[in-house]
């Protein structure tokens, strides 16, 4: 099917029964609220929970669509089951980390209610994509910084008014900061994926960005947006150019990363799902297919999206949503409708590639395995059930498992434009060859000899140190 096609029939299955949703401005209580209501109406396929609160001890709640919800869902190691059962992956969605771009916030309020709605009504579209795919929804991880922005409200609100959390930090920039160690790492023949946090992280951030980074290392999630606003476009890591600055001015420098391929195909999804965002042309800028590489734009240290893909599995792209970062509620059907396509698309996203286990001989998974693919510089892991993901275009690929202690493997596979291929490792063991002993030349020793033999040469006389 054509590329300019496939949002064309995914809009049209979302067409039919599409109930009319309320349209305003939800402040914190309200936000509480409507994510209690969706889980209401639709209890066995949702969860609420919190990854924890904010500076002013607001919670960062979550919404969890899944058919088993709070359950992950790796095949059942038992000899076929394990060929045919599923694999799920771990999807996320994170709005308004910046207090005052408030759109994605309540996109993601939208989201939710349409799944569960959707759910409700038996489309087919939703109910399979519930069921294969586990979603996690943040529709605020910055909800002080917006109850500052909405006392102001659309009207009368400064550019900057609730951007930052509580005490004063820009979220998106208070991230560790693993680009330097990577380019680094890379100069040195370093490890090219999970770079180890500095010792003193925990003291540098703030408590949502704690909150978050221990949220992404308990979830292996595989694909994930991060919603702002102020531009109309879908940026895509590197966000950090090695290169931070030029003769004191900010330097532009494209910063592929080793999937760039691969992060051009997923914001193209998004923008070309979206009703305008593929023309380029938005909020006085324009983006060849309204996408962008994230430093080609402007150098951003300590940014999200780079720290998920250099830290966790996930694959992480940001969606720039609106030029107006507080838009007016009656402006917010509008978005929502521009915007509805693309993020159903862009979850869909999430199944493409390879996947599989990771399993010992007698079929126990291997969590921390290495999956490689030859000619992309950029591992991921197994999750500590052994299953994994990786995403990948379409194509041949050489790809090998590792784990300490076991032999690697190799297999070549085929990625197809659809679902992804299933390919399962099961790993070896290493042999552990005991060294050959030393055989004692002529005639045994008897206790004496032996006794003498293992005196400490330092004991002895005229033995220096």
């Amino acid at each position: 099917m054509a590329r300019w096609l496939r949002p064309l029939v995914g809009a049209l299955l979302l067409l039919e029964g599409a109930a009319a949703l309320s349209f305003l401005h939800h402040r914190y209580e309200e936000l509480v609220q409507a994510l209690f209501r969706v889980q209401s109406q639709c209890p066995y396929v949702t969860r609420i929970y919190s990854i924890g609160r904010s500076v002013e001890g607001r919670h960062l709640y979550v919404l969890e669509f899944s058919d088993f919800p709070g359950i992950h869902e790796p095949p059942l190691a038992d000899g076929m089951t394990l060929l045919l059962s599923p694999v799920e992956p771990e999807f996320k969605y994170v709005g308004n980390m910046h207090g005052n771009e408030v759109l994605g916030r309540e996109l993601l309020l939208q989201l939710s209610e349409f799944l569960c709605e959707e759910y409700r009504r038996g489309n087919e579209r939703i109910t399979r994509l519930i069921q294969d795919t586990r979603i996690h929804i943040m529709p605020s991880m910055n909800p002080d910084g917006y109850e500052v922005a909405a006392k102001q409200g659309p009207d009368s609100n400064g550019y900057l008014t609730g951007r930052n959390n509580a005490n004063g930090v820009d979220l998106n920039r208070n991230f560790p900061d693993l680009n330097t160690l990577m380019y680094y790492s890379r100069e040195i023949s370093g490890p090219n994926h999970h770079i180890p946090l500095p010792e003193n992280w925990k003291s540098q951030v703030e408590p949502e960005t704690l909150a978050v980074i221990q949220w992404i290392s308990s979830y292996n999630f595989v694909l994930s947006a991060n919603l702002h606003g102020g531009a109309v476009v879908a940026n895509y890591p590197y966000d950090k150019s090695q290169d931070q600055r030029f003769r004191s001015h900010r330097r532009t420098v494209n910063t592929p990363t080793p999937d760039d391929k691969l992060f051009q195909k997923l914001a193209k999804t998004y923008s070309y799902a979206h009703s305008w965002m593929h023309r380029g042309w938005n909020c006085g800028d324009y983006f060849a297919d309204g996408i962008t590489n994230g430093a080609s734009w402007y150098s951003l240290s300590k940014g999200m999206q780079d720290f998920n893909y250099l830290y966790t599995n996930c694959f992480e792209i940001t969606l720039e949503l609106s030029c107006n970062k507080f838009p007016p509620e009656e402006d917010l059907e509008r978005q929502w409708m521009a915007n509805r396509e693309a993020l159903v698309a862009f979850i869909e996203e999430v199944h493409q590639g390879i996947k599989g286990m990771v399993s010992d001989e007698n079929n126990n998974g291997i969590p921390g395995a290495v999956i490689s693919v030859q000619g992309i510089s950029h591992d991921i892991t197994s999750g500590d059930m052994g299953d994994y993901f990786r995403l990948l275009l379409p194509g041949t690929y050489t790809v090998t498992a590792s784990a300490e202690g076991y032999q690697p493997l190799t297999v070549t596979t085929t990625v197809g434009p659809a679902a992804p291929s299933l390919v399962h490792f099961q790993l070896k063991q290493e042999v552990v060859r005991k060294p050959a002993e030393r055989k004692a030349s002529g005639t045994r020793m008897n206790n004496k000899a032996l006794q003498k033999k293992v005196v400490p040469r330092a004991t002895r006389r005229g033995t220096q140190r």
